[in-house]
């Protein structure tokens, strides 16, 4: 019953801009959806658009929560990480699904147990936010260098190193070093998660310009927007209510 009214007050928590962009979402992803039936020859296949409807849909939602620290995110973000891994399967972006399957997947449900624990004493519905130090800050940066590198030479060769796919190979490769590194974050509540979101996110934009998908291209777009917005909402959470650093 609690989680119920922490959603709904969650919900209400939402601000015009963001009603808006979830509103452009749905119509654009509706658009996709109507358009894929119409015209069956389309990149996606129509039952692959409706998954990505699914995927639009709660993506935006966890997206608006999580830059709220709100700990409903995890809901809609485990419905986004299993349709997404459809999506990414069937176009074959190898190294973003593994990243969904073998970290998002498993962090979405410890992250929720985690993020319950450590509930933020004003508000409920929100987890307690912490900063990294310049040590720690830097040694994220050496896991993303660490991690993008072997991603990158796996994925060329995966696709045997055709020129075709480099760039693609590329964006994915720096969107799984990222998505790790932020997901650790996000799980133990640091507020520089939203740094690497941020990095993240322009990076996708860029790739779905290339792919040229109006609906991920869409999502990824309010996304990006949405991390500016997350990192201001964090900063101003931690520093105002969690200056001890739990």
């Amino acid at each position: 019953m609690d989680s119920l009214k922490n959603l709904k007050k969650s919900f209400k928590s939402l601000k015009w801009y963001e009603w808006i962009m979830a509103i452009i979402m749905i119509a654009i992803a509706g658009l996709s959806v109507y358009n894929a039936f119409k015209n069956p020859t389309s990149s996606n296949p129509p039952w692959l658009t409706i998954v990505n409807f699914i995927s639009a849909i709660c993506g935006v939602v966890c997206i608006f929560f999580c830059a709220k620290a709100s700990i409903s995110n995890y809901f809609f973000g485990l419905i986004n990480t299993i349709v997404y891994a459809v999506f990414l399967a069937y176009h074959e972006i190898r190294g973003t699904l593994c990243l969904e399957l073998f970290v998002y997947l498993p962090v979405n449900i410890l992250g929720w147990i985690v993020w319950v624990k450590h509930r933020d004493k004003i508000d409920t519905e929100k987890t307690m936010a912490k900063k990294l130090t310049v040590k720690q800050m830097l040694i994220s940066i050496v896991f993303v260098i660490t991690i993008a590198i072997p991603s990158f030479l796996i994925l060329d060769k995966l696709d045997g190193k055709m020129p075709e796919t480099f760039l693609k190979d590329i964006f994915d490769a720096l969107t799984v070093a990222i998505g790790i590194v932020a997901t650790v974050l996000q799980f133990r509540r640091f507020r520089e998660q939203y740094v690497w979101w941020l990095i993240q996110d322009i990076i996708a934009v860029g790739m779905y310009i290339v792919m040229f998908d109006p609906v991920y291209l869409t999502k990824k777009s309010i996304y990006l927007i949405m991390a500016v917005i997350g990192l201001y909402n964090w900063v101003k959470l931690q520093k105002t209510r969690n200056e001890e650093n739990v």
